[in-house]
């Protein structure tokens, strides 16, 4: 499998809001203080759109959301979905402020699909059997109605077959194999 540029994982944090950041009049970023360390967090545009004005410095509070680590840029992003205010125990505040968003907003406005590499270098190394096995591990996770696989012409890494691009992630794998295909599923698709 290809070397991975980002890698997306889920995040869950709890701590002492520093500041509030904000950009063109709207509530953007929160730094909040850990245990350990500050963290810059962004807020989704969902989770903003729903949060009443409390982000207020020295409150404590409750983030989830994605982690997104950029390897070729040593960067770690991270993205909140959820945010709860809580008291100094970190118990929920009671009647206590809890803000969702929608945690797969972003991936949700371009249809999922994965394009499989057709074309002789691709098949020949074993893109029909990755095919299969896509379609089967879409299967038994029941998203063969979220996620379409979709075979396409060449995409430019004949050596390196089977070739495939997950989207809307824009992920692209190469020299896949088809016991490789249930993690890269979870990994992209799992909710």
């Amino acid at each position: 499998m290809s070397k991975l540029k980002k890698q997306v994982s889920k995040f869950s944090l709890e701590g002492e809001i520093r500041e509030a950041i904000a950009k063109e009049g709207k509530l953007k970023y929160l730094k909040i203080a850990t245990t350990e360390r500050e963290e810059l967090v962004k807020l989704s545009k969902d989770l903003t759109k729903n949060l009443p004005p409390v982000a207020i410095p020295g409150s404590v509070v409750r983030v989830r959301g994605e982690k997104e680590l950029n390897q070729k840029k040593g960067q770690v992003k991270l993205t909140a979905y959820s945010l709860v205010l809580a008291n100094e125990t970190g118990a929920s505040a009671e009647g206590g402020v809890v803000v969702e968003g929608d945690f797969r907003a972003r991936k949700s406005k371009k249809k999922a699909k994965i394009l499989v590499c057709q074309k002789s270098g691709c098949n020949k190394r074993g893109a029909g059997g990755v095919c299969k096995a896509l379609e089967a591990a879409l299967s038994d996770r029941g998203l063969e109605e979220e996620v379409t696989v979709q075979k396409t012409g060449c995409l430019k890494k004949c050596k390196a077959g089977p070739n495939i691009v997950m989207l809307p992630d824009k992920e692209r794998y190469s020299k896949i194999d088809p016991e490789e295909v249930p993690e890269l599923i979870e990994k992209h698709f799992a909710s």
